[in-house]
């Protein structure tokens, strides 16, 4: 499901940015298939190239846990 949602979102960003599924590609430096297969949702992509997706969108990945707090004590101990 969440693969689905985060497809949507790329293309709604795409479209908004009058770019075609090659020029984002070409913009991220991925194939133009992995902007197709995320569009359409699949679940398999490299998570590498859809962070590279998101960063040509300018589309912020943030992760939220009810553990983050544990994240910074962590950092804290390194």
């Amino acid at each position: 499901m969440i693969s689905k949602h985060i497809g949507k979102i790329i293309l709604a960003h795409r479209k908004k940015s009058n770019l075609t599924q090659k020029q984002l590609a070409d913009l991220a430096g991925v194939g133009k298939t992995v902007v197709f297969d995320l569009e359409k949702g699949k679940a398999t992509v490299q998570l590498n190239s859809l962070l590279k997706i998101l960063s040509a969108l300018n589309i912020k990945l943030e992760l939220t846990s009810p553990l983050m707090h544990l994240m910074e004590e962590f950092d804290e101990e390194s």
